[in-house]
């Protein structure tokens, strides 16, 4: 059976169609993906491509060319004090879930520690940071619906290693609707 004919022979199609409109989302109308173009993929702790972006060690384990453009998710490996200053996406929402050590989270205002097995929601267009605390490395995921940011990865990645120039940072973001605050 093809997902679009599950989806719709299923009650948990109606419940996903109506989602937006009960969160008050105003998502237009996108073309639906279908999975026949999609190739499962299974991906190992140690296999994906790796940046250095300003002390966030990502290995990207799948980007949107592989997911029909509808997710990247990538694994970070971060030392204790590095983070990211309040920012706001314009164009994705992203999931943080924390698999190992502790990550001080602001979403919409609201700080909180994320410890091993929480998870996080930041939507589009809402502030939101993190940064490493405690005495150990964090292993988190982060997934972005839908892709198209990691282009801005391999760019941050590429700028010269030192303390950062966040006019170039914020300049990199920008172009990828992603402003600082």
């Amino acid at each position: 059976m093809n997902r679009k004919k599950f989806i719709q022979t299923t009650g948990w199609g109606l419940g996903v169609a109506l989602m937006p409109a009960i969160a008050g989302g105003k998502r237009p109308v996108e073309k639906s993906i279908s999975t026949e173009d999609l190739t499962p993929k299974i991906i190992s702790d140690t296999k994906g491509r790796i940046f250095n972006v300003l002390g966030d060690v990502q290995t990207h384990k799948l980007v949107g060319s592989e997911t029909g453009n509808q997710l990247v998710e990538w694994v970070s490996d971060v030392e204790p004090g590095v983070g990211i200053p309040p920012h706001v996406h314009t164009r994705e929402d992203e999931v943080f879930r924390v698999i190992k050590g502790q990550v001080e989270i602001m979403v919409n205002g609201e700080k909180t520690v994320l410890h091993a097995g929480d998870i996080a929601f930041a939507p589009k267009n809402v502030v939101h940071a993190w940064t490493v605390v405690g005495t150990e490395k964090a292993k988190m995921i982060a997934s972005a619906f839908p892709a198209g940011i990691e282009p801005m990865f391999g760019e941050l990645a590429a700028l010269p290693s030192g303390p950062p120039d966040f006019a170039a940072v914020a300049r990199i973001c920008k172009k990828y609707g992603i402003t600082f605050v």
